[in-house]
């Protein structure tokens, strides 16, 4: 498999031959989320050729980034997932959201919101300093999907789907004030008062969101 390479011993052109190629950390973006299918990424990329997603998958196989995994029985099928070296690109990942995040305004025409890019936005906009020593568990129900996420300390891990016991449930039922909090160009306190946005639990546990998850 041909490499395009910058012809520089520097750690950066290293990881850009690797990674730098269209497409490559969109789908590494997704796999830090857990294993995927085949399918399930091509969903997740609704854009991207398919010779274009099996072309990079490869890629990231011979470098050692990502894995091929059969499920056990009673599943079927093969699973994509990173590896430990992989892993490893967690903070590139999130610092480049963060970066990209503060020139974004209003999505372009024909720029869709996936599932998976809202998932890694807690990532991308969590602030460990801010958490501090709290352990706090909300879950966060936007349009079409809902996220479960667990702040203990500096850490925090995020899943699809409802929480089993959250401290705080988040509503968004108009425009997007969880990502206006995120920002800060809006308050919690404007955020419920205008009916964008819907809780269940204590209201200071918003205002806990909105400094621990701050782009």
């Amino acid at each position: 498999m041909t490499v395009k390479e910058y012809g520089q011993f520097c750690g950066l052109a290293r990881a850009m031959e690797v990674v730098g190629e269209r497409w490559t950390l969109l789908i590494v973006r997704d796999l830090l989320l857990g294993p995927k299918r085949y399918t399930d990424l091509r969903n997740g990329l609704p854009n991207i050729p398919t010779n274009i997603l099996a072309t990079r998958l490869k890629q990231l196989e011979a470098h050692g980034v990502a894995v091929r995994r059969a499920l056990p029985h009673p599943d079927r099928g093969v699973v994509y997932e990173l590896t430990d070296h992989g892993h490893e690109l967690q903070p590139a990942v999130t610092a480049l959201g963060r970066w990209g995040a503060r020139t974004m305004t209003e999505p372009r025409p024909g720029e869709i919101t996936t599932t998976e890019s809202r998932a890694l936005s807690f990532h991308t906009a969590f602030r460990p300093e801010a958490a501090g020593e709290d352990t706090l568990d909300y879950e966060v129900r936007m349009a079409d999907a809902t996220f479960r996420l667990s702040v203990d300390g500096p850490s925090l891990t995020v899943g699809h789907g409802p929480h089993p016991d959250p401290d705080l449930v988040i509503e968004t039922r108009a425009g997007r004030p969880v990502l206006d909090l995120m920002r800060g160009t809006l308050t919690p306190a404007e955020a419920l008062a205008s009916g964008s946005l819907h809780i269940e639990g204590p209201a200071p546990l918003l205002t806990r969101f909105a400094e621990i998850f701050r782009l």
